[in-house]
This record gives structure tokens, C-alpha cells and sequence, in this order.
């Protein structure tokens, strides 16, 4: 089992737990909103740091992206696993063939 693995079922058994004693907790206690809030400021501070060159603060900031993605994952009843399974479907297709695609997928 690897980190994110390991992060993922942490996440999980914290589903539902005290908010007082895990951050995690606190998340799930607040909501699907302020959980993809949370996801969009690590994303922000993420390319802020990338525009500024700073790789050690990248890194920092996509740790806590990675994170705040899992922890939306989770309360979407998502897994690892199936993000895993749409990075697999995707292998081997053009970039922009795969994104064209999707565009017809969710046509207004």
C-alpha cells in the first residue's frame, strides 16, 4: 500500500468522527462546499507558488491539494481506484483527442 493509499483509509475511518478532535472530522462536518473550497485555495496557492518558482513551496501546496482532493473524493463516495480507472482509460489516447472528447460528452 502506498502514501496515498494509506492517506485515503485514514481519511476514511475519520469519516464521521469527532470535529473537536480530528481535522479531518471537521471537514466532513462542514460540508461538500467548504471541503471543495478548501481544494480550490490549496489549487490557488499551488499555482501561485509555481508562478513564483518556489519548488519547495510547490511541493508543500500540492501535499495539501492531494490531501483536500482525497478528502473530497471520500465524501463524494469516491476512490483512488476509480480515479485510477479513468487515468487508465485515458492511457494511450491523445491529450487532445481525450479532452475533445469529453467536450462532446458535456455539450450544452
Amino acid at each position: 500500500m502506498d502514501m496515498l493509499d494509506r492517506l485515503e483509509t485514514v481519511i476514511r475511518e475519520r469519516h464521521g468522527g469527532d470535529p473537536d478532535a480530528s481535522y479531518v472530522a471537521r471537514l466532513f462536518a462542514k460540508g461538500r462546499a467548504k471541503i471543495a473550497q478548501k481544494l480550490g485555495e490549496e489549487a490557488v496557492e499551488a499555482v501561485i507558488a509555481a508562478v513564483q518558482g518556489d519548488a519547495r513551496a510547490l511541493t508543500g501546496e500540492a501535499a495539501d491539494l492531494l490531501f483536500h482532493l482525497l478528502v473530497l473524493l471520500a465524501d463524494m463516495g469516491l476512490r483512488l481506484d476509480d480515479v485510477r480507472a479513468e487515468l487508465a482509460r485515458r492511457e494511450g489516447l491523445s491529450g487532445l483527442a481525450e479532452k475533445a472528447s469529453r467536450k462532446d460528452d458535456h455539450a450544452d
